[in-house]
């Protein structure tokens, strides 16, 4: 009897070994879910998945069910994001988001907002120049985050509920990481947090809550954006249980 197919549009995320010649791609479902997946032979040199299965691109693949692992059968590229694997710079930014994806997902679990989201950050990082490849991936970091349920309170205090007034130039605002954001005067001394740099936050905000074409005309400076994905790196510490390496990588590189 002939095994189910089903087609599906997504996102590679990630690609594991599979014994000799074969592929296990981890992938984001046009839904939201994740899918995981073998493809037969995509490391053989003829094999045709090898160049229509890459990271970071958007795929339409045809997939027949199996008993533990699905099979791709058919795949064909919808948006092949090939800068984000040639160039260096802007591949260490690309990373942190697929690999954020790969952790936070799961098989069944829908998010439809997160596949849209992600498109579109993979176009803009794509045509990015490569000053301003780190706020790209510092706003996705943080809009996957919050479509995952896992929004930081950047301006209401997470023990009170007050408006957190913004600190002056320089200052620092106080952060409760394991509470889930910023912490008023009169809540601090019950709770355990941080100061963050008022800047920082400030950045969180205003990345959270603009579009990626304002974003593209911020402009902002890599010091800026790579504050924020400090910020973000501890926040999926603290919410996620583990760091991202793909960001501790993007941190030591030296490459902006």
């Amino acid at each position: 009897m002939a095994s189910a197919t089903y087609t599906a549009r997504a996102i590679v995320l990630r690609k594991t070994k599979l014994g000799e010649s074969d592929l296990i791609v981890t992938l984001l479902a046009e839904d939201g879910s994740q899918l995981r997946a073998v493809a037969k032979g995509a490391r053989k040199p003829s094999s045709s998945f090898a160049a229509r299965l890459e990271l970071y691109s958007v795929v339409d693949v045809l997939c027949s069910k199996g008993r533990s692992l699905d099979l791709v059968k058919e795949a064909r590229i919808a948006a092949s994001h090939e800068r984000l694997r040639r160039d260096l710079e802007h591949a260490a930014c690309a990373a942190p988001m697929a690999e954020l994806l790969d952790r936070v997902t799961q098989a069944g679990l829908e998010s439809p907002r997160l596949f849209a989201l992600t498109a579109a950050a993979l176009d803009w990082l794509d045509g990015a120049e490569t000053a301003q490849a780190p706020a790209f991936c510092a706003a996705h970091l943080l809009k996957a985050l919050a479509f995952s349920g896992l929004r930081p309170s950047l301006e209401a205090c997470v023990g009170c509920g007050a408006d957190v007034a913004d600190s002056p130039p320089g200052g620092s605002t106080f952060v409760s990481f394991r509470e889930g954001g910023v912490v008023c005067p009169a809540c601090r001394p019950s709770m355990e947090v941080v100061a963050v740099p008022a800047g920082t936050v400030g950045w969180c905000r205003v990345l959270m809550g603009s579009t990626f074409a304002e974003i593209e005309a911020l402009n902002v400076e890599p010091s800026a954006s790579f504050s924020v994905l400090r910020f973000c790196q501890q926040w999926v510490r603290e919410h996620v249980g583990s760091k991202l390496k793909s960001l501790d990588f993007l941190f030591t590189s030296g490459l902006f």
